[in-house]
């Protein structure tokens, strides 16, 4: 996993070069301090998918290349077979798996979720960046917290957000929880 990480940080430093991005408009950009983005960049700090996801359009390009090296080519559709998206484990709470990362130009970025219940009874650690989100739980029932609401949701209910509001999910009843994320 820590492998994973040093490559796509590699990656983010090379296209922020080649962009003439500079490392303090780039914090500036995600809302973040200048040490923090460069963690990030050096790899030893693991980096929040919404994050990516702000960083490949600061950058103008498509987040499955920060995810994969490669290029993105399907323009007219991409095929995403069950467990063969490109896994994005950024954040321990959650495990992220890419639904798209073939398709170029994309508005919204899509994840399949899982989140593992917590055992140490504390409240998730929360999370904000531009734009919007759809969740859909498919499996499980979630706690959102988002700007000092707790919303729970059960399979097949959904929540459309404005995600530069702190938010953050748990799986309820000791059970992993799997929903459907779609960053706008």
């Amino acid at each position: 996993m820590k492998e994973k990480i040093k490559e796509i940080a590699s990656r983010i430093l090379e296209l922020r070069d080649l962009s003439g991005v500079k490392i303090d408009e780039m914090a500036n950009y995600l809302g973040i301090s200048t040490e923090t983005y460069s963690e990030y960049e050096k790899g030893v700090r693991d980096i929040p998918a919404s994050i990516l996801y702000e960083i490949a359009q600061k950058l103008n390009v498509d987040m499955g290349l920060l995810l994969t090296g490669e290029e993105t080519r399907m323009h007219i559709f991409a095929v995403t077979r069950k467990g063969k998206g490109a896994r994005v484990d950024r954040r321990k709470e959650y495990k992220y798996e890419s639904l798209a990362e073939k398709f170029i130009h994309k508005k919204a970025e899509p994840f399949f979720v899982t989140v593992e219940p917590r055992t140490d009874g504390s409240k998730p650690a929360t999370n904000s960046h531009q734009g919007q989100e759809f969740d859909y739980v498919v499996e499980g029932s979630l706690k959102v917290y988002i700007h000092e609401n707790e919303i729970v949701l059960n399979e097949g209910d959904s929540i459309f957000l404005d995600s530069q509001y702190e938010h953050a999910m748990e799986a309820l009843n000791n059970k992993t929880a799997k929903f459907l994320a779609i960053v706008m």
